[in-house]
């Protein structure tokens, strides 16, 4: 079958968690790296295509082809392992502790980084070939994205920090969506349809991811953005990954688990009782009736 059931899909969601958990260090770094860079790409890909056409649903529409590149390679996200990793510790698998689940995430979160910040830095050069010119028009759009994404929230202040950290929220509510959808297809185009439509949303509404504003931000800031380092940090990423980690691990994650796998449908639950006094005759153990029972669970 191409089609993963919830209760089997959770099963696989905690062994992911578990061997991101116990995964090596340079493995990680590695993994993580490449995931940032090549999210970071397909982030230019859809500002460039939306400067183009002037239609930023083109660019939403196009964008998840970064995800979807990505998690076919194998390679890890920190909106991902947000939920993955928690998962195994919840589920108390021998050996997996809080403090490797906030190593995997500090690994993650590095790896990330790295590679979102070294396209950036490449993209700046193409867009100004090698700081000699002005930015040209995509590289003007992405330090424009970078001033309405920072200051722009800070203009409401305590009102601008709750949107931030609620987009923060939607977002990796519908990435880790995405995330999940690839686990429930065994099949490529079943994957890469799963994966498409929530990451096409988040980006179509304009949420907030962490690791794409890895990439955004700091190449903002190198194409002449008007705002700060401490602005990016203080009035993005930092609440946007606070935000990422809620929304992905309480409305997928923890969801998904609390009832596909903690309270599930059990073969072994004791059956109500009838609601008759009258005895009723329990059922053939042989036969066409346990064959039904046992296409009924």
């Amino acid at each position: 079958m191409s089609y993963v059931k919830p209760q089997s899909l959770v099963t696989a969601m905690i062994d992911a968690g578990e061997s991101k958990i116990f995964m090596s260090t340079r493995d990680t770094l590695i993994r993580s790296f490449m995931a940032g860079a090549i999210l970071a790409l397909a982030a230019v890909f859809a500002v460039t295509v939306t400067v183009q056409t002037g239609m930023p649903i083109v660019g939403a529409i196009l964008f998840p082809v970064g995800f979807v590149m990505l998690y076919l390679l194998g390679y890890d996200l920190l909106t991902g392992v947000f939920v993955l990793a928690p998962m195994a510790w919840i589920d108390k698998r021998p050996g997996v502790t809080i403090r490797g689940v906030l190593r995997n995430w500090g690994l993650v979160f590095t790896g990330n980084l790295g590679g979102a910040v070294l396209v950036a830095l490449m993209m700046a050069i193409t867009f100004t070939y090698g700081f000699s010119t002005a930015p040209n028009e995509v590289g003007q759009a992405i330090g424009h994205i970078g001033e309405g994404r920072t200051v722009g929230y800070a203009e409401y202040g305590a009102a601008g920090m709750l949107t931030l950290f609620v987009r923060g929220v939607l977002c990796n509510w519908m990435v880790s969506t995405g995330v999940v959808g690839a686990m429930i297809a065994t099949d490529v185009p079943g994957k890469v349809i799963a994966m498409w439509m929530p990451i096409m949303l988040f980006f179509a509404m304009a949420f907030e991811h962490s690791v794409v504003n890895m990439f955004l931000f700091p190449s903002g800031l190198m194409l002449g953005g008007e705002f700060t380092l401490v602005d990016y940090l203080v009035w993005n990423e930092i609440p946007t990954v606070v935000g990422n980690l809620v929304g992905g691990l309480l409305f997928t994650g923890l969801a998904l688990y609390v009832t596909h796998h903690r309270t599930g449908a059990r073969r072994d639950a004791e059956p109500s009782a009838p609601l008759s006094s009258t005895p009723v005759p329990a059922p053939s153990t042989t036969g066409p009736a346990r064959e039904l029972a046992a296409e009924s669970v």
